[in-house]
């Protein structure tokens, strides 16, 4: 038996690289270009000092940011501090006036950076207005006649401005070194159709040029040019076959030389702004990208859905660092402010959705690094050891167990399944539909418990019958199957209307578990009975978070958008108490747990073992043509069309995703016809599908060893078992707080390092320096 790969110092970003490929997850699926997510942090990237949040109280799109000020507007324009989250300005434009763009304005002295503003509206004003003072400085009312101003930008000591007819302004400096409204400035004309596509547009500046979308064409300008000629840079628009309308776009300071365009339909297009060639085209989402921008060496993108995610685009395929719930509704805005690395020493990312809340969050992402450091440094303060799981899930569809009686094969079941290999450690046994959920009138008193208790009474005393015969079979089981030197104690047994978990563990490994918890989660009707859901355990073993999940999705061939709702529901449910820290302990939360959680949640848990009548089914074939291969044994035509498969490989926001499953090599274990060797011959004639299935998650900590199912004849499903080792830890709390110090020292350099690459960034695209006169002007290290 190959041991578990113990770290030595890697980075959890290059285990991936070095573990061996029995512990890398194989399946039967192929490589996906979506993202990979299995390791995603989810804990939200707060500052630990507040503000954290600055509701707007009003309807705003448009957003901000320079140093300490965050400025929104409309029909109102507001500014606040990001220090404190107090209101500095609160200005009301006339009445039918729209505040459409904006933009602060480059100041001739560096420390007042930030202070001032250029407002463009829908009448073709632009106004100037000064935060400190509150007030409005001047207006210039035909600065675009009777044309919406739709963009502002700033490039070095000039502003540009652009509107809805393509007219572009570029306002040249004053004498004193700034532009003002009464600074001289050139026209251009952009080939822009924005007043029909007007909600299909986006711009930004790259470098010296100004690259300007339309539906799905990008077009690039040069506003330095001399000579109309010169203006426009590409003859023809960029455009990439089989992507949606752009929506958003960014460049990422480590990656200066390529820009990033978001798409309607979810995809990232990549063009070098060099040679403009497209250096590729990722899927990233099945939902529109609202929002993208480059965030110190990685790409941040806000969804639709209120979603923000961190896509390392360093590695193929992408990876997702973070994802979190960002907003409620729809963010509009991502935006981050290098000048607050000198105004406030941080490099902040100020968030707007259509809930009118502004977020605040830490751009270095302070935190997920130190975790990810600390567990790339485990082996120095970690004691590491491996325990073996079993895990058997059936859908046992209402037998009771006398009913293995009936034949000498079935009878046998428990002895030949408990002695088919060495002892385990732990021994985990889910079942599902232990109740006839078919038999309505159970079902119904389950679901609707009758205020006349005593009439509902019986049915219950039934159902807890039925429970309480199957442990007792299991405890029975092992006393006469397992060695009697290594006893087992029952360490959880729950249940929910069909759904049925019993835990055993070793006597001599009782004392090492603590912590356990459980929730269950309804998923039947809408949520609000347990007929469909999930039982949850999670218990702490050693210093290791274990988290088993016994799971019964909804039914029926056509209902796969049904069950990946349910799974995501599951998953993502907060149904765990959070784990409890000592005050006096220097322990964290991520000594126990990954994925930046407390606990509450499933993938909260380093090790998690999700098992179950998933109900996934086999796609565009037939009952009889799917016997048929599995009569042949041609099993992988049949795993190409498995529902859990295909969504695994065409759904980048499919929650198992985040699991593994070992190679299937054992026949559909769904539908048989009871007693019988024979897939369904009723009427509804069902096909066979691998419905009861075992996945787990646990980067270089599970390793599945077996994968099969048992020939069990009283129910119409299989059995389905797993056998799995585990690598579980011990922490040293001396060395730990010795290793932590070594982490934030280590981050303090990566912070100087992205700090660098960011204002280097900003000196060219913003304040419109050459590379060279960048670096010059960057401070010595």
């Amino acid at each position: 038996m190959s041991q578990l790969t113990q770290t030595d110092g890697h980075s959890r970003d290059d285990e991936e690289d070095v573990l061996p490929a029995e512990l890398s997850g194989v399946s039967v699926i192929g490589p996906s270009d979506f993202p990979d997510s299995s390791q995603a942090n989810r804990r939200h990237p707060r500052y630990k000092k507040r503000p954290w949040q600055i509701p707007t109280d009003y309807d705003t799109r448009l957003l901000a940011v320079c140093g300490e000020y965050v400025v929104t507007t409309g029909y109102l324009t507001k500014a606040w501090s990001l220090r404190t989250g107090e209101i500095l300005l609160n200005m009301v434009h006339n009445e039918n006036v729209k505040v459409t763009s904006l933009v602060f304005k480059p100041p001739s002295n560096p420390d007042d950076e930030g202070k001032r503003l250029w407002v463009g509206t829908n009448i073709g004003e632009i106004h100037e207005i000064d935060i400190p003072s509150q007030s409005l400085v001047k207006t210039k009312s035909n600065a675009h006649t009777r044309r919406e101003v739709i963009r502002m930008f700033r490039h070095g000591s000039e502003l540009w401005t652009l509107d809805d007819g393509g007219e572009l302004n570029v306002w040249k400096p004053d004498h004193k070194g700034m532009p003002s409204l009464d600074s001289q400035y050139r026209n251009f004309r952009v080939h822009l159709s924005l007043q029909r596509e007007r909600g299909q547009s986006f711009s930004i500046v790259c470098g010296k040029h100004l690259w300007i979308t339309t539906g799905k064409d990008i077009r690039v300008y040069d506003p330095g040019a001399r000579a109309d000629t010169e203006f426009q840079v590409l003859r023809n628009a960029l455009s990439q076959p089989g992507t949606g309308d752009v929506t958003s776009g960014s460049m990422i300071s480590s990656k200066p030389e390529l820009v990033y365009f978001g798409h309607s339909d979810g995809k990232v297009s990549i063009y070098n702004h060099n040679d403009y060639s497209c250096a590729g085209v990722v899927n990233v989402s099945m939902y529109r990208i609202s929002s993208l921008t480059g965030v110190g060496e990685y790409l941040w993108a806000g969804y639709t859905t209120g979603m923000a995610y961190v896509y390392d685009t360093s590695v193929t395929p992408w990876r997702v660092k973070k994802d979190w719930q960002a907003h409620d509704k729809q963010i509009c805005s991502i935006v981050p402010d290098p000048s607050a690395l000198w105004k406030m020493d941080r490099l902040h990312v100020i968030t707007l959705g259509t809930d009118n809340m502004l977020r605040i969050w830490d751009g270095l992402l302070e935190e997920d690094w130190l975790d990810s450091r600390m567990q790339a440094h485990d082996p120095e303060y970690c004691s590491f050891r491996e325990i073996s799981v079993a895990v058997l899930t059936w859908n046992a569809g209402a037998s009771k167990p006398n009913h293995l009686q009936h034949t000498k094969s079935d009878n046998n079941f428990f002895k030949e399944y408990m002695g088919s290999g060495d002892p385990p450690d732990i021994l985990v046994f889910g079942f599902q539909e232990l109740v006839d959920l078919e038999d309505k009138k159970t079902t119904a008193k389950a679901f609707f418990k009758s205020k006349k208790k005593d009439k509902d009474s019986g049915e219950q005393e039934h159902m807890s019958h039925q429970y309480r015969a199957w442990r007792d079979h299991l405890t029975r089981c092992l006393e006469d199957h397992m060695p009697n030197d290594q006893p087992y104690s029952l360490l959880h047994t729950a249940s929910l209307v069909g759904l049925f978990t019993c835990v055993f563990v070793k006597s001599s490994e009782r004392s090492r578990v603590r912590h356990i918890h459980t929730a269950e989660i309804k998923r039947g009707m809408g949520g609000l009975h347990g007929n469909k859901g999930a039982l949850v355990m999670r218990m702490v073993l050693d210093d290791s978070s274990i988290c088993l999940v016994n799971c019964h999705l909804a039914a029926g061939q056509t209902q796969t958008l049904h069950r990946n709702n349910d799974v995501a529901a599951i998953l993502e449910a907060e149904a765990l108490p959070a784990y409890p820290l000592s005050s006096t302990s220097i322990a964290q939360h991520s000594d126990v747990f990954t994925s930046g959680g407390d606990g509450s949640m499933i993938l909260d848990h380093e090790i998690c073992i999700l098992n179950g009548d998933l109900n996934y089914r086999i796609d565009t074939m037939g009952r009889d043509t799917v016997v048929k291969h599995v009569q042949q044994g041609n099993l992988p035509r049949l795993l190409e069309r498995d529902q859990l498969l295909l969504s695994r490989k065409k759904n980048p926001g499919f929650r198992l995703r985040a699991f593994q499953e070992s190679p299937i090599t054992f026949a559909p274990t769904y539908k048989y016809n009871l007693h019988s060797d024979e897939y369904d011959t009723s009427e509804k004639r069902r096909a066979p599908a691998w419905c009861d299935r075992i996945l787990y998650r646990g980067l270089g900590k599970v390793k599945m060893e077996e994968y099969r199912r048992w020939e069990v004849k009283v129910s119409d499903h299989r059995p389905v078992s797993g056998r799995l080792r585990l690598r579980v830890k011990t922490v040293d709390a001396g060395k730990r707080e010795l290793v932590w110090q070594l982490c934030q020292e280590e981050f303090e350099v990566v912070r100087k390092r992205v700090a660098r690459a960011v204002q280097l960034q900003y000196f060219t695209n913003v304040l419109g320096l050459s590379p060279a006169e960048a670096k010059a002007a960057l401070p010595s290290t």
